[in-house]
C-alpha cells in the first residue's frame, strides 16, 4: 500500500532526495521549503501526488495550518519526516545569544511544532512513524559546531521521550543519524558566528579531518529511509553513511571505559 509523507525542508538535500524517493514508487508527499517555487519541479513531474507548502518550521502556526492541510488533502499521514534544519559553525565562546536561539528555533523547535501538530492525527489512525532527522553529531560532539549539537542533542532527549509515550497508540518513532552527506549543510545553508584568532587551530584542525572522509550519497540515504519506513519493527535509532559507525562505536566504547574506570568514585557518591 502506497504512503502518504509530510517532508520538511524538502528543496534540497536531505528532504528533496526523501521526497523524490517517495514519489518514484507511488507514494503520496506534502513537501514543505520557505519558496514553495523550489517544488515546482516536483509537481510538474508527479502532478496531484505531490502537495507543495510554504513552510518556516519556526512558525507554530504555520507549521499546524501545514500539516493541516496536508491531512485535509491526503486524508491520512503515514510518515512524518523533520529535516529542515541547518548548521551553525563557531566555538562556543564565538556564540551570541542570537547564534544559539536561532539554531535551537529550527532544529529543535521546528521539528518539535511539526511532531506536535501531526500527533493529534496520527493517535486518531492508530498509526504512522515520525522520523526526526538528527546526526551523528547528536550522541557525539565535535570542536566548533557546539550549537548545532545543542540542537540535535536536544532533540534526540525529545525524541527519545516521545517514542515511549506514543507506542501504545501504534505510532512509530525513528531517529536518523547520517555522517557526513554531500548536503548543503555546511554549504549555503550554514551559519557561521564572528570568528576569534584565538580559535582558528581548532578551525584548521576539524578542516583538516573532515576533508578526509568521504561524504555519502543522499539518494542512497533516501532509499535505506524507504528500509526504514517499511519495516514492521523499525529502530529508534538508526545510522547512516558507511562512516557513521566508524565514529559511533569508538565514541561509546571510550564512554563506557572512561564509566567503568570511574566507578569507584562513583559508587562513592551514593553515600
Amino acid at each position: 500500500m502506497s504512503k502518504n509523507w509530510f517532508i520538511t525542508g524538502a528543496s534540497k538535500g536531505f528532504g528533496r532526495e526523501f521526497a523524490l524517493a517517495a514519489l518514484e514508487r507511488g507514494d503520496g508527499v506534502a513537501a514543505t521549503a520557505r519558496d514553495a517555487s523550489t517544488l515546482d519541479d516536483l509537481v510538474e513531474r508527479y502532478g496531484e501526488r505531490v502537495l507543495p507548502i510554504t513552510l518556516d518550521v519556526t512558525d507554530k502556526a504555520a507549521a499546524g495550518a501545514a500539516v493541516q492541510q496536508a491531512h485535509e488533502r491526503f486524508g491520512r499521514l503515514d510518515v512524518v519526516v523533520n529535516n529542515a534544519g541547518y548548521g551553525h559553525f563557531g566555538a562556543v565562546e564565538e556564540l551570541s545569544e542570537a547564534d544559539l536561539r536561532d539554531q535551537l528555533e529550527t532544529n529543535l523547535f521546528g521539528a518539535l511544532w511539526v511532531t506536535q501538530a501531526a500527533l493529534p492525527f496520527l493517535r486518531e489512525q492508530r498509526g504512522g512513524h515520525v522520523v526526526q532527522v538528527t546526526s551523528i553529531g547528536g550522541i557525539g560532539a565535535f570542536p566548533n559546531v557546539g550549537a548545532y549539537h545543542a540542537s540535535k542533542w536536544a532533540l534526540e532527549g525529545l525524541t527519545e521521550s516521545l517514542a515511549q509515550e506514543v507506542a501504545e497508540y501504534g505510532i512509530k518513532v525513528t531517529l536518523v543519524e547520517p555522517a557526513g552527506f554531500s548536503t548543503d549543510w555546511a554549504g549555503p545553508s550554514s551559519r557561521t558566528s564572528e570568528p576569534m584568532p584565538e580559535y582558528e587551530h581548532v578551525r584548521e584542525a576539524r578542516r583538516k579531518t573532515s576533508a578526509a572522509r568521504t561524504p555519502g550519497d543522499p539518494k542512497a540515504a533516501a532509499l535505506a529511509l524507504l528500509d526504514v519506513v517499511d519495516a514492521d519493527e523499525p529502530p529508534l535509532r538508526v545510522l547512516f553513511g558507511a562512516d557513521a559507525p566508524k565514529i559511533v562505536y569508538p565514541l561509546y566504547e571510550r564512554r563506557l571505559e572512561q564509566w567503568r574506570q570511574w566507578e569507584p568514585t562513583t559508587q562513592k557518591s551514593q553515600g
